[in-house]
């Protein structure tokens, strides 16, 4: 059945003489009903609202009085009755439903304020399945459906966010304006459908069933931004990245930023139990990163790959960010610095610069974001995130010379980069330092071309490094190319079908080499 367009819903500005308050967070709400009791509105309500609302002084009628229904198993069933929803529902500008609403003696309700039991709160605490399904609300949901579903002949208030505009409005005297109820109507809407989202994806974790058969995401709306990608592309952010970051100084974020940001805050979580580690991103892929007693230290190493790529970068250190390095780093423009912290002398400095943005870490990407999803014709692609922790025990040392310690070093810090490299990712490092990257290229030669012309620009030297490679090397060129450049041990997935060509062009070089068993693509 077809919708009816808007305009043929009853738009004047609407009275109301009957309001239901049975909210679980009071915020507010003795205020609200404060201004409703002195427009004349009468009030009904339940349990502890009820309580709140009586113990400010202003008159209310429980719900029973107007059911002469007592509410019952532990409070289970309250509001679910015709006469409340009788009133709730009924279009007051249908003569039928007037004419039925009273031969059933059931008087119109105009405002309901209802929400919702805490369940996302509830069950990010250690509960048992019995006890996050008490936190599951029957009564609440349905009287918001049902209240926006009237929205033309009824207000919903499911926000203790929405008083003080609605508390405005009503102070006015005019009425609740039909524009106001449409907007408050796609807010209860979207509050629904947050709530039963984060059911629902309860009972899937609780039943172990791989995949699942129905992806549910409902994420609130963080903030609008200016444009996307390009000024004529309209954008926002959705989610909790306040929960993740402080972004305390400088301009708002933009798309790109938050992109960037992302790819940060994934490169430097590799390195959260390292000595002090800093990573260059610029357009989501590092141009350098490096490992050092101190942060000045590390970012000399960091900056030392490519001198070009980090003018107008961002800058992640895996340490308090003190004076010095911030000096370093103030040295040439750098659009974003992200640090667990800052020194106060180092904050003094960087803080100089008004549209700079600085951000401090507050969780670990690892800590929160188990999935990553991505947008795809028709839908989206999700699968686990890449951030579990290097694990040496998957290694395996396939050539006749095994890694000094040296190496072993250089070849776990290769490997911690590159996979945060895109695909086809190729990084050369010796030291704690990378000496060139390459990216984002359709050959694995041409990426590893460019990671060796990158090192020769610096005048960075590739004798002794160590190659990381996010996929196996389908030919034995590729190994014999780094060994040419100066590399002597690989690190790499394995697994392709010339891997036995390929460990004897590493054995012939005199070169050590490890198959991770694991391959890390980055589309």
């Amino acid at each position: 059945m077809a919708l009816k367009p808007l305009s043929s819903l009853p738009t004047t500005p609407l009275t109301i003489n009957r309001a239901l308050l049975s909210v679980s967070d009071k915020t507010n709400i003795v205020e609200l009903a404060t201004a409703l009791h002195n427009s004349g509105v009468t009030l009904i309500s339940t349990g502890g609202t009820a309580k709140a609302i009586s113990e400010a002084g202003i008159p209310v009628k429980d719900v029973s009085e107007i059911t002469d229904f007592n509410e019952c198993l532990d409070g289970r069933v309250k509001t679910l009755h015709p006469l409340v929803h009788g009133g709730i529902l009924a279009r007051t500008s249908h003569a039928s439903d007037v004419e039925e609403i009273e031969k059933l003696g059931i008087s119109p309700i105009e405002l309901v304020v209802v929400n919702l039991y805490p369940f996302k709160e509830k069950v990010k605490e250690d509960i048992t399945p019995a006890t996050a399904t008490e936190f599951i609300d029957i009564g609440g949901p349905t009287m918001i459906r049902a209240a926006a579903k009237n929205f033309a002949h009824v207000g919903i208030l499911s926000s203790p966010d929405q008083y003080k505009d609605f508390i405005y409005e009503l102070n006015e005297g005019n009425g609740i304006s039909f524009e106001m109820r449409k907007s408050l109507a796609k807010d209860a809407f979207n509050h629904t459908a947050d709530y039963d989202s984060a059911i629902a994806n309860y009972f899937n974790d609780l039943v172990d069933e791989e995949p699942e058969k129905q992806f549910n995401v409902s994420v609130p709306l963080s903030q609008e931004l200016r444009y996307g990608e390009n000024p004529h592309q309209k954008a926002a952010v959705y989610g909790e990245q306040d929960s993740v970051i402080d972004c305390f100084h400088g301009k708002q974020l933009s798309y790109n930023n938050f992109i960037d940001v992302d790819a940060a805050l994934n490169i430097i979580a590799s390195f959260s139990n390292d000595k002090s580690t800093c990573a260059i991103i610029k357009h989501t892929i590092p141009c350098g990163v490096g490992i050092g007693d101190n942060l000045t230290e590390a970012y000399k190493k960091a900056f030392s790959t490519d001198t070009v790529s980090p003018f107008g970068g961002i800058v992640v250190v895996n340490k308090e960010l003190d004076l010095e390095t911030a000096q370093e780093i103030d040295n040439i423009f750098t659009e974003i610095i992200i640090a667990p912290a800052f020194s106060d002398e180092a904050l003094e400095l960087l803080t100089q610069k008004k549209n700079r943005r600085l951000i401090r870490i507050k969780k670990q990407v690892s800590e929160v974001q188990a999935k990553s999803f991505r947008s795809i014709f028709g839908g989206l692609l999700t699968q686990d995130a890449d951030l579990e922790p290097v694990d040496q025990n998957d290694f395996k040392i396939v050539t006749e010379r095994k890694p000094t310690d040296e190496e072993m070093n250089d070849l776990l810090f290769a490997w911690k980069v590159v996979r945060n490299v895109k695909s086809n990712a190729i990084v050369y490092a010796k030291e704690g330092r990378t000496l060139g990257i390459g990216s984002g290229q359709t050959s694995r030669v041409d990426s590893s071309e460019i990671a060796v012309d990158k090192a020769k620009k610096e005048e960075l030297d590739l004798s002794g490094s160590a190659i990381a490679s996010d996929a196996f090397f389908p030919f034995s060129d590729g190994i014999e190319a780094a060994a040419k450049a100066g590399a002597t041990s690989v690190i790499q997935p394995g697994g392709s079908i010339r891997d036995e060509e390929v460990i004897a062009k590493a054995n012939e070089f005199g070169m050590t080499m490890i198959f991770t068993g694991k391959r890390h693509f980055k589309h």
